[in-house]
């Protein structure tokens, strides 16, 4: 459990790491693959205020999204690399 707090509607997001091997058994350095586009939501922010009414985040924790290439600012927490976005660069929630 990570001991942070996103403010507004920001998300802490981990990214889940892309395959190493195509479907062809071929193995990818890690230049040549692409950057992960899953992630999984560790912390919300509780949402965005507009017009004094608080419009709360659609994911919560525990969620798996799909997130746009380069949205948000890469951290590291307790040793462990994470990204912090807007709920804007999350595309949409895995059933």
């Amino acid at each position: 459990m990570v001991n942070f707090q996103p403010l507004h509607d920001n998300v802490l997001v981990e990214l889940v790491e892309a395959s190493q091997q195509t479907a062809g058994g071929i193995f990818l350095p890690d230049s040549a693959r692409e950057k992960p586009q899953e992630a999984t939501v560790i912390a919300a922010g509780p949402g965005r205020k507009e017009n004094g009414t608080l419009n709360p985040t659609a994911v919560k924790a525990g969620d798996r999204v799909f997130i746009t290439k380069w949205g948000g600012n890469d951290v590291k927490i307790d040793g462990k690399e994470y990204k912090i976005m807007s709920e804007k660069d999350i595309l949409g929630v895995l059933g």
